[in-house]
């Protein structure tokens, strides 16, 4: 019997092989997946996109479910309600907003280019250029594996904050307590996109930030952006072969921020005072640049490195193991806290690595 090797369903192009591999494409065939592997006994790791994993070389001892369904149904669609879409969790997510520029559903049009599944989504609350999905999600159901039953949740019950959710929260190295089977967005109709909060997107599109724009320009300077960072799967580019980002941006008390020189980055993070930070700014201003961890004497051999175009990327160069992927992280979080103090932490779930 062939084993599943995991590195070919992540885009980090890392893991071992599962120990037992299922693909479900149907809401039923999903759910019949997570009550057998429960009835069983066994770990169960949810895949969809495999964008935000990062899997050990010795695979997963349990089940790993991909989910593979896909489409979505429009409930509703008028000029005051806008349109209300269901979405099925295994559905291509930059398929969706593709479509919804298209078809002049604004609100998504900033999360242009992520890689992954529509329903991994709301676990992270993903989110890139000023705005997230908490912003336009109105519910998701799932399968709750403590009550063997189908479970719907409000936007407001998901407890969404910065790259969480009460989804996430509820997640044990890639095993969910919620298992998300569809995504309902709710999104108003016309043209413009939704209030551009990004200074780099505004810049470039030659908006104050606040304001508004095309969502096809906004579409096409966030797939531009994206991919001068080495942020949008290219099978030719080895810059693309990673997790995305893999350290969130830290969040830090005021007193932290004040400590740090002048010139570092720092954005407003709630009403309590906090503060966010740029990790990116943190791991260069660290002595880790661009590139770093290309040449045979570091600790990835040249396996691994971070991103030649972004730093907050941890990248396969062609032969990486996921132990490599983690020596490096292992090295910028180590060079962060020596420099200042502040520990950054992880974006992709780790299975089977830890830091």
């Amino acid at each position: 019997m062939t084993q599943t090797l995991l590195s070919e369903l992540t885009t980090a192009a890392v893991g071992g092989p599962a120990g037992t591999f299922v693909e479900a494409r149907t809401e039923a065939e999903i759910i019949d997946a997570v009550r057998s592997a429960d009835a069983a006994g066994e770990k169960l790791l949810i895949i969809g996109g495999g964008s935000n994993l990062l899997i050990s070389d010795d695979g997963y001892p349990g089940t790993v479910l991909k989910i593979s369904s896909e489409g979505f149904t429009v409930n509703a669609e008028d000029s005051c309600g806008g349109v209300s879409v269901v979405v099925q969790a295994g559905h291509n997510w930059d398929a969706l907003v593709e479509h919804a520029v298209k078809h002049a559903w604004s609100g998504l049009e900033a999360l242009s280019g992520i890689p992954g599944a529509t329903g991994a989504t709301p676990v992270q609350n993903v989110g890139a250029y000023g705005a997230d999905v908490s912003q336009t999600i109105a519910a998701v159901r799932t399968w709750d594996r403590e009550s063997n039953a189908v479970r719907t949740f409000t936007n407001s019950e998901l407890t969404f904050g910065y790259r969480d959710s009460i989804l996430k929260q509820t997640t044990v190295e890639g095993s969910p307590r919620f298992v998300v089977l569809t995504v309902e967005f709710q999104l108003p109709l016309g043209r413009m996109s939704a209030p551009i909060r990004y200074a780099e997107l505004a810049r470039v599109l030659g908006v104050e930030v606040g304001k508004r724009a095309y969502s096809n320009d906004v579409r096409r300077e966030v797939l531009r952006l994206r991919a001068s960072k080495g942020m949008v799967l290219d099978a030719d580019d080895r810059d693309t072969y990673s997790t995305g980002s893999f350290f969130t941006n830290p969040i830090v008390s005021m007193e932290q921020a004040e400590a740090l020189p002048a010139d570092a980055p720092r954005y407003p993070a709630g009403s309590d005072g906090l503060v966010k930070l740029s990790a990116a700014w943190l791991i260069d201003r660290a002595g880790f640049g661009k590139g770093y961890g290309l040449e045979e004497s570091s600790v990835s051999g040249g396996r691994a490195s971070l991103s030649t175009k972004h730093t907050l990327a941890i990248t396969n160069r062609g032969s990486a193991s996921a132990a490599d992927m983690a020596a490096i992280a292992r090295e910028v979080r180590s060079g962060v806290v020596d420099r200042f103090g502040i520990e950054l932490h992880p974006e992709p779930l780790l299975i089977g690595v830890s830091l």
